[in-house]
């Protein structure tokens, strides 16, 4: 079984069951041996900086590490268990289910009025403070969660096990689960997030980018706007802090229609940021569905894409096809 039906197979299983809550998830490990790495790293190096790139580096190899030695134990085993076991990898580190449902969940409350537990559900979705939320606010919020985890939670997994199967995509998801443990700007974490706050911004460089490329025939072939989606890309994406978020978020405003960004209260404090895309019309629920459909589009050209490049067959063709189309040449140059 090549890499390309490896990942169809995961994409099936996460299309089928999701994230399901009794099985133990990877990111929680990672999250864990983060956490307590930070204490050693932090005891034993003087310098903040210099520990969390001795930590970022520690669980990124682990997760690799591990990644290789299941797959190639299970490959002993019979290469059946291999396939199954590399599948496996694939599947946790996919969350279009996941964050569909997240979203879905914040819409149906928003149908029966319940502006609570719509607060409280987009809450579980982003790191804003969400009880002054009116309704408009809580539809944004989901709708940025979801174009900016399209890219987290989809593209960007789906990228790296198609280029470099389970060790590959394991390793991303472990510099994903640091950035989300360390990538603060606060007193704690900002000398010593630096590095996994760099490096989820290194590795999403490349998908974060040809994801536009999905996303806007995806837009068109729902009858969205990929004109605008492309226009509002090239014109806002870059106002973002985030070098690759304010892509997604750029893309999807343009797509449908609305202006995301704009300020947010975070920990009690008023936090300004960019306004991206035209209000060409007000915020309403439909929106989050319509996000997630685009979510659901975009994945499916994503797919293509990267099976039309050849990423995942034998020998790596593909990857020589990408290179000389010049997008991991530009990566490296940025």
């Amino acid at each position: 079984m090549n890499r390309q039906t490896q990942v169809v197979c995961a994409l099936v299983l996460d299309a089928a069951a999701g994230d399901p809550r009794w099985l133990p998830h990877p990111a929680r490990c990672t999250g864990r041996l983060a956490l307590w790495l930070e204490q050693v790293t932090r005891s034993r190096i003087e310098d903040d900086r210099l520990a969390g790139c001795v930590t970022a580096a520690a669980v990124a190899g682990s997760a690799a590490l591990a990644a290789a030695l299941v797959t190639g134990m299970a490959r002993r085993l019979h290469p059946w268990a291999g396939d199954l076991a590399s599948v496996a990898i694939v599947w946790t580190a996919l969350a279009p289910r996941g964050l569909a449902g997240h979203a879905l969940d914040v819409h149906a409350a928003l149908e029966r009025d319940d502006l609570d537990a719509a607060r409280c559900l987009v809450g579980r979705m982003v790191g804003r403070d969400v009880a002054s939320l009116d309704e408009g606010g809580v539809v944004r919020a989901a709708v940025e969660s979801v174009a900016e985890n399209t890219v987290d939670g989809v593209t960007a997994p789906l990228f790296y096990a198609f280029a470099g199967g389970p060790t590959a995509v394991a390793a991303y998801k472990a510099v994903s689960t640091l950035d989300s443990t360390f990538g603060y700007r606060n007193r704690r974490y900002e000398r010593f997030g630096w590095a996994s706050a760099r490096s989820d911004d290194v590795a999403n460089l490349v998908p974060s980018r040809l994801t536009v490329l999905a996303s806007v025939p995806a837009a068109a072939l729902l009858g969205l706007r990929p004109v605008d989606a492309l226009r509002v890309c090239l014109r806002d994406g870059r106002k973002h802090s985030s070098p690759n978020s304010g892509l997604a978020e750029a893309t999807v405003a343009g797509a449908l229609g609305v202006q995301l960004g704009g300020p947010l209260m975070r920990e009690g404090r008023l936090v300004d940021h960019p306004t991206l895309g035209d209000a060409l019309q007000p915020l309403d629920r439909d929106h989050i569905r319509q996000a997630v459909r685009l979510m659901a589009a975009t994945t499916a050209v994503w797919t293509g894409i990267l099976g039309g490049l050849g990423l995942g067959r034998r020998g790596g063709r593909g990857l020589h096809r990408l290179r000389d189309a010049g997008g991991l040449d530009r990566a490296r140059g940025h």
